[in-house]
C-alpha cells in the first residue's frame, strides 16, 4: 500500500486515532483530519516517529467550503486520494421529547452532512482515477432501536443508506463504498458519558454496558481499526455496498 493516500476524518482521538495508526502501519500515507488541529498533529507525529508517512489538517466536516478547501490542498500535495474513512461524528442521548431542534441540527450537521461533504469532495477525484475506497462509520443504531438515542440513530440510519447509494452509483468507476456498524466500543466518549451521568457508580454501569454485548465486553478501537484496514485492502476487493457489523453479537443474537 506504499504511496496510497488515506484520508481519515476525526483522526485525532478514539477510533479515528486507531484507524490512522493501523493504516500507517500498513504503509498508507495517512492524512489526519480533525477539528482539533493539535490532536491531528499528535496522531500524524506518532505515525511518522514509527516510520510512516502522515500529514495533519484541521477541518470542520460540517462546513462544505472548508471541506472543499482541505481536499483541494490534499490533492495538490499528493495528486490522488485512494481511501476516505468518514469517521468523524458526535453522540447524542435522549428520546424525541428530550431532543431539541438545535440538538437535532447539530447531530445532523456533523454525522450526516459531514459524511456528505467529504464523500462529495472525494468522489470526483476517485472517478477520475477510476478507483477508490470509501468507508463510512455507521452503527448498530442504523438497523435496530437503541433506547434514548433518537438523534444519533437518525444520523446513523442516514449514513447506512448514503453508503448504499454511493456504492450503487459508482461501482462502474471502480469505487467501493462500505460502512461498518460497531456496537459499544471503549472510547473516551464512553468514559465521558459515564462520568457525566453515573459518576457515583461508574464501575457498575461500565459492567452493565459491557454485558449488553452478548460476547460480554465492549469492543476496542484497535478491533474497529483492524476491520477498516481489511476493507481498504485488495483482499476486500469483492466487497462493496455492505454494512458490516462489529458488535459482539449485539444485533444478531440480541434481536
Amino acid at each position: 500500500m506504499k504511496n496510497k493516500i488515506a484520508v481519515v476524518t476525526g483522526g485525532g482521538s478514539g477510533i479515528g486515532y486507531s484507524i490512522c495508526k493501523a493504516l500507517g502501519d500498513a504503509n498508507y500515507k495517512v492524512i489526519v483530519l480533525d477539528l482539533n488541529l493539535a490532536a491531528a498533529e499528535a496522531t500524524a507525529t506518532e505515525i511518522k516517529t514509527t516510520g510512516g508517512q502522515a500529514d495533519a489538517f484541521t477541518v470542520d466536516v460540517s462546513n462544505a467550503a472548508a471541506v472543499s478547501d482541505v481536499f483541494s490542498q490534499i490533492t495538490q500535495d499528493n495528486k490522488s486520494i485512494d481511501i476516505l474513512i468518514n469517521n468523524a461524528g458526535i453522540g447524542s442521548v435522549g428520546t424525541i421529547e428530550e431532543t431539541s431542534e438545535q440538538e437535532l441540527d447539530k447531530v445532523y450537521n456533523v454525522n450526516v452532512k459531514g459524511v456528505y461533504n467529504c464523500a462529495a469532495a472525494v468522489v470526483p477525484i476517485m472517478k477520475a482515477q477510476r478507483a477508490g475506497v470509501i468507508i463510512n462509520m455507521a452503527s448498530i443504531a442504523s438497523t435496530v432501536g437503541i433506547p434514548d438515542r433518537f438523534a444519533y440513530s437518525m444520523s446513523k440510519g442516514a449514513v447506512l443508506t448514503m453508503t448504499y447509494s454511493i456504492a450503487r452509483d459508482y461501482v462502474d468507476y471502480g469505487i467501493r463504498c462500505n460502512c461498518i456498524a460497531p456496537g459499544r466500543v471503549h472510547t473516551p466518549f464512553v468514559e465521558g458519558y459515564l462520568e457525566k451521568n453515573y459518576a457515583d457508580k461508574k464501575e457498575e454501569m461500565f459492567e452493565k454496558l459491557s454485558k449488553s454485548q452478548p460476547i460480554g465486553r465492549m469492543g476496542t478501537p484497535e478491533e474497529i481499526a483492524g476491520l477498516v484496514q481489511y476493507l481498504c485492502s485488495e483482499q476486500a476487493s469483492f466487497i462493496t455496498g455492505s454494512n458490516i457489523p462489529i458488535d459482539g453479537g449485539f444485533v444478531t443474537i440480541n434481536n
